[in-house]
């Protein structure tokens, strides 16, 4: 139990070192990248400095299954150099039992990512983006605007709603020049109304000098029958967060908020297969986490006296970056609706425990 909390220990301190140095070169390239996407004098140092250490949380979630890989490579690097490995054997422990440690820290490292660190790379993409749109634009909008207008729907059981603006508040919850589109679950558009301004309250929207026709009726005259209203009232199950949310990536949104937004998503007729996809590719991350470790175990648990070490150390390096493109190829297939989201984030981890596995059993204990 002593030799497993010692291998976890020098794993854990491996990869805070590794993930530490890595941060800081990102922190170094995006404080450059920031400086050079605003023109002189629109942002100050201190604000290039800022949204340099906003965006690099979320440029480096992307790469913490290489981190980890690396922070393996490392560590039994070292352990072999200091030859802990070969007294480990002579101990009578095998090279699978030596690796529970660091496989059960990876595990461990990987909850920790998806319930701390993705809700915290969450809060800062969405800091970062609003205050990008200030400084280039003056403003700190978030919304995505085409050049029609602002598009949203809203949904439940007794049909849906389209609503375009032309154009919204910071927020989006006030609208401008707005027209709204009731559709019935089978009887297709219930009624449409043209407003001024619309407001997001709670539960509902505020509509100001709109005019409705109604569209139920075949056999009516729909601007022979239609109302003025100074306000009207439209039951919305909107809320400011969500209208933000449509617009941004799934990585946007914290994982323990995804499953709930996947539901509102489907129910007001969007298409969640990107979200779903994504939150399936966090769950996964314990076990992406896993293979790693276990792909570069397989080619460094070998003493440094029997040569090859830098051939052995390309080939980890190789598979673990095979098995990284694979997961991103899987993922673009499973937003294509090429294949299941479940399949596209749970085979490539899979497949590579799997691999490496075998390995070892055939390098060490066969």
């Amino acid at each position: 139990m002593i030799l497993h909390f010692y291998f976890a220990r020098k794993f854990i301190t491996t990869l805070i070192a590794v993930f530490a140095v890595f941060l800081t070169i990102l922190l170094l390239l995006d404080l450059v990248d920031q400086i050079r996407r605003f023109d002189i004098g629109a942002i100050t140092f201190p604000q290039a400095l800022g949204l340099a250490a906003l965006n690099a949380p979320s440029n480096m979630y992307g790469m913490l299954p290489l981190t980890v890989l690396m922070a393996t490579l490392m560590l039994f690097l070292g352990l072999a150099r200091t030859s802990e490995l070969v007294v480990t054997r002579a101990m009578g422990r095998s090279a699978l039992r030596s690796l529970f440690a660091p496989v059960l820290a990876a595990a461990g490292a990987g909850v920790l990512t998806i319930t701390v660190l993705n809700p915290l790379v969450a809060a800062t993409s969405k800091h970062y983006e609003t205050l990008s749109s200030r400084y280039k634009r003056g403003t700190e909008s978030v919304l995505s605007i085409s050049r029609e207008g602002l598009w949203l729907r809203q949904g439940d059981e007794e049909g849906q709603m389209v609503i375009r603006a032309a154009r919204a508040n910071l927020d989006g919850t006030v609208l401008h020049d707005v027209t709204f589109l009731a559709l019935g679950p089978q009887s297709g558009p219930a009624f449409r109304i043209e407003a001024e301004m619309a407001e997001l309250t709670r539960g509902a929207w505020t509509l100001t000098n709109a005019k409705r026709w109604a569209l139920s009726d075949p056999d009516a005259n729909p601007e022979r029958d239609a109302t003025r209203h100074a306000l009207l009232s439209l039951p919305s199950d909107l809320t400011p967060e969500r209208i933000r949310n449509s617009f941004g990536t799934p990585s946007a949104i914290p994982i323990w908020e995804l499953p709930a937004f996947i539901d509102s998503l489907e129910r007001a007729g969007f298409s969640a297969r990107n979200h779903r996809v994504w939150f399936q590719m966090e769950l996964a991350l314990p076990l992406v986490y896993v293979a790693m470790v276990m792909i570069a175990a397989g080619f460094t648990m070998r003493h440094t006296r029997l040569g090859r070490t830098g051939v052995m150390v390309m080939l980890a390096l190789g598979l673990g970056l095979g098995l990284y493109f694979l997961r991103n190829f899987a993922q673009v297939l499973g937003e294509n609706g090429q294949i299941p989201a479940e399949l596209a984030a749970w085979s490539p981890p899979v497949v590579g425990i799997l691999l490496s596995l075998g390995l070892l059993l055939h390098l060490e204990d066969g």
